[in-house]
């Protein structure tokens, strides 16, 4: 997955909320049905009997039908991956999506032309009933197959593109090779090779310190800020 960072007008940002709403809502109506499922019982309904009764329920509510069978679609679709893996033990029973947690959806079906370049930092991409929207090019985009848009609890908005890397061939031999790590040689192989990672250039060394001044301001902030609750509780134990 590589994520980049949405910049959503606000009339986009709104109608991202309601796909989040869309997805939410049809994904705790399975867990609903699922949670009335008891060994002994009728199988609960798959994934294509789902999509089946999403199809009338969004005959029958306009607030649904006005979304996007996709993104309803794919809530369902990632349900049954959920509890694929609560039934191989590899991960908790889904529950609840509750609002302005882990909200987001996922698109499918994407073409070619549904990502864009616009400049050199800034990209394009095209998101069903809600147009083109805008992201930061920060790194090449590769074209995927489907793409995941989310919100994090500070309200930003991000973007992640599936992209299935190359196979990398392997040497084929069979051979084992050791490797030390070390710190004038990055990694030095048993087969007499010498692998140096390359230094940082100029600009990302300049970043690097802006960094680390930010790290050392918001770390005296907390520091500060913890010594102040120890002056107020020793306050207010005076007080008492």
């Amino acid at each position: 997955m590589s994520r980049y960072r949405l910049q959503p007008s606000p009339a986009q940002e709104a109608a991202l909320l309601e796909h989040c709403r869309h997805a939410r809502y049809v994904w705790n109506l399975a867990v609903e049905q699922y949670a009335h499922w008891q060994r002994g019982r009728a199988a609960a309904p798959g994934f294509a009997e789902q999509c089946r009764q999403l199809t009338e329920a969004r005959a029958a509510c306009e607030w649904l039908a006005a979304g996007s069978i996709i993104v309803q679609q794919q809530a369902l679709k990632d349900f049954h991956q959920a509890m694929a893996n609560f039934f191989g033990k590899t991960h908790r029973r889904p529950t609840w999506r509750r609002r302005g947690r882990n909200e987001g959806f996922r698109i499918v079906a994407v073409k070619p032309g549904d990502v864009r370049r616009l400049s050199r930092k800034v990209g394009e991409v095209k998101i069903p009933k809600v147009g083109w929207v805008r992201f930061r090019w920060s790194r090449p985009v590769e074209q995927a197959k489907s793409f995941r848009v989310t919100r994090d609890a500070a309200g930003r908005w991000h973007v992640a593109f599936a992209v299935i890397p190359q196979p990398i061939p392997g040497p084929g031999t069979g051979a084992a090779v050791g490797v030390d790590r070390g710190v004038t040689v990055s990694a030095a192989l048993s087969t007499g090779e010498l692998l140096t990672v390359p230094p940082l250039s100029e600009a990302e060394k300049r970043r690097l310190v802006r960094l680390q001044r930010t790290l050392a301001r918001a770390q005296a902030w907390v520091e500060a800020a913890r010594q102040n609750q120890d002056r107020d509780r020793e306050v207010e134990g005076a007080g008492g």
